[in-house]
């Protein structure tokens, strides 16, 4: 049995990429639509959103002399074309999928709305929510928070590349000792890079948990939502 009803689950762009310098990697990609059937099976109801930053992220275009509003648009359309190429893989694993857009794009994708979101959950759809929330200055973890508030989800599962929450970047110092789990408030006050700090504010206000784990390892997904004991647990 499936222990959450309705989940958000946000994927990285960059774990998109697999072994390439960029863009999609068709394994990855296949592998992901897998592990989203093997739940969809189990009768969840799943809402999608992944980044871009497989193909471009604002920020750092902003750096390189980017209009900030100009990159962060440039950000959205990757999320869409990320969300195409899940759709089309989760569709070749016959599983249904729809793709709604935070900016009108029809036919491309239909624009996003709340109801039609749950509407379609509720049939037996996956839902991928992309072009973050259709606003510059917002990133694709804030999109996934407000998208997760308000499709009603019972948590949040952040897909990633590493296993859970460290006391510090465990590719970068390995003393690092991982949380089974943490309060947001214990997040906030070390400054941990779970989600951006207007993202997580938004989960704590609204009293969303989160659980981070490894994405990449295939077979994961299923586990965490059967209940085992991976990744980390973020709370009020």
């Amino acid at each position: 049995m499936a222990r959450f009803k309705r989940i958000l689950l946000k994927l990285s762009g960059e774990s998109l990429m697999g072994e390439k310098q960029y863009g999609i990697d068709e394994k990855r990609l296949g592998e992901y639509a897998q592990q989203i059937k093997e739940i969809h099976d189990l009768g969840v109801q799943i809402g999608i959103v992944i980044g871009g930053g497989n193909i471009f992220r604002g920020l750092s275009g902003a750096s390189k002399g980017f209009d900030r509003v100009k990159g962060d648009q440039m950000g959205m359309l990757a999320t869409v074309i990320n969300s195409l190429g899940l759709s089309s893989a989760l569709g070749a694993a016959g599983v249904k999928a729809r793709v709604l857009t935070a900016i009108r794009m029809e036919p491309i994708g239909e624009f996003y709305n709340k109801w039609k979101a749950i509407e379609a959950m509720e049939n037996g759809e996956v839902v991928i929510m992309s072009a973050g929330t259709g606003n510059p200055f917002f990133t694709t973890d804030t999109g996934s928070s407000l998208r997760g508030i308000e499709i009603e989800a019972d948590v949040m599962l952040k897909g990633t590349r590493v296993d859970g929450i460290y006391t510090a970047d465990p590719e970068k110092d390995p003393t690092a000792t991982k949380f089974d789990d943490i309060t947001y408030d214990e997040v906030l006050k070390r400054g941990l890079k779970v989600m951006d700090f207007t993202a997580t504010c938004m989960c704590k206000e609204n009293n969303l948990p989160i659980i981070v784990f490894d994405m990449d390892t295939v077979g994961n997904l299923k586990k965490v939502m059967t209940g085992e004991n991976i990744g980390t647990l973020v709370h009020n």
